[in-house]
């Protein structure tokens, strides 16, 4: 997985940053969903890898409780941002695992709800 998410890199749009961040969606079927950074001068329309992967995946008909785990790869190991895990919140199970990869290859592993506490979820809005 770390010499795919690597490779993967190479296909950020990071004119901005430099700051390569790279995305695998794993989902229970074997099917993978690749994303990476995209940025723009207007900063708010940047998207971030791991919501790249995510909704290709979705833009292929997948929905919460199709996925497996999600693997991140960026200069160091960062945890993803809260707009990402917002829509970690909608998409993935509690459980759900999230690797985070530093460009070496050094690992640390969250899940889904260690990286969301206090969500905010479809019941917030009854």
């Amino acid at each position: 997985m770390k010499e795919k998410l690597l490779e993967l890199q190479k296909n950020c749009y990071i004119p901005y940053s430099n700051y390569p961040v790279s995305a695998i969606l794993i989902c229970k079927d074997g099917t993978e969903f690749k994303g990476v950074n995209v940025e723009n001068a207007s900063y708010g329309a940047t998207i971030c890898a791991e919501r790249t992967a995510i909704t290709s995946a979705v833009a292929k008909g997948y929905r919460k409780g199709d996925f497996l785990e999600l693997h991140i790869m960026a200069k160091n190991i960062a945890t993803p941002c809260f707009i990402c895990r917002q829509v970690f919140e909608e998409f993935f199970e509690p459980n759900m695992k999230v690797f985070c990869y530093d460009q070496e290859g050094n690992t640390k592993i969250y899940t889904k709800e260690e990286l969301c506490p206090h969500p905010f979820g479809s019941a917030d809005l009854q």
